[in-house]
């Protein structure tokens, strides 16, 4: 039988608990891309990206309301996916930074839609803003997907229980 400190450790009230819970789940690496207004590019890392409606094509994911990018990305009104590879930890930390020049020296095209593509990606899937919508301290931000591509060779970066690996189809 629990004790009642044990039952509060595990209680959803717990940010540390619910976290440890979630952290179980893996998640693909995706870093969001756009262009601001003023022509420079704007980034960020999420591990919650998901395939939302096939008809029509919809996908989503969930910004922190505190990020600093997001609103960067927002002012766009379109985005890019791009799912990075097991071998991108290192452009993953550096999209995640906060810095100003995280571009700097990174490889990139645009996509058609005028989004960053980053070299190299698993996959990518370039969107034009669709809603988003309020959800506790996050958005549920969804894109209308307007091309994507894939790399069949290429396996994902997978982050779980505050690491990454990789994923191979058996």
């Amino acid at each position: 039988m629990k004790t009642n400190t044990a039952a509060a450790e595990q209680s959803t009230a717990n940010p540390k608990w619910f976290r440890e819970v979630l952290g179980k789940y893996p998640t693909g690496v995706c870093v969001v891309t756009a262009v601001r207004p003023d022509g420079s590019p704007a980034g960020m890392v999420v591990g919650t990206f998901t395939s939302v409606s096939l008809n029509p094509p919809l996908v989503g994911f969930l910004p922190d309301k505190s990020s600093t990018s997001w609103p960067k990305i927002h002012t766009a009104g379109k985005f890019c996916i791009n799912v990075l590879g097991a071998d991108q930890t290192d452009l993953c930390g550096r999209m995640a930074s906060k810095a100003e020049g995280k571009f700097e020296g990174v490889a990139y095209s645009l996509t058609d839609n005028g989004s960053p593509l980053l070299q190299d990606v698993v996959a990518w899937i370039d969107c034009d803003l669709h809603s988003v919508t309020e959800a506790g301290d996050h958005y549920i931000v969804l894109g209308d997907v307007r091309q994507l591509h894939a790399e069949p060779e290429r396996e994902p970066l997978i982050f779980c229980q505050g690491g990454y690996g990789q994923f191979s189809c058996l």
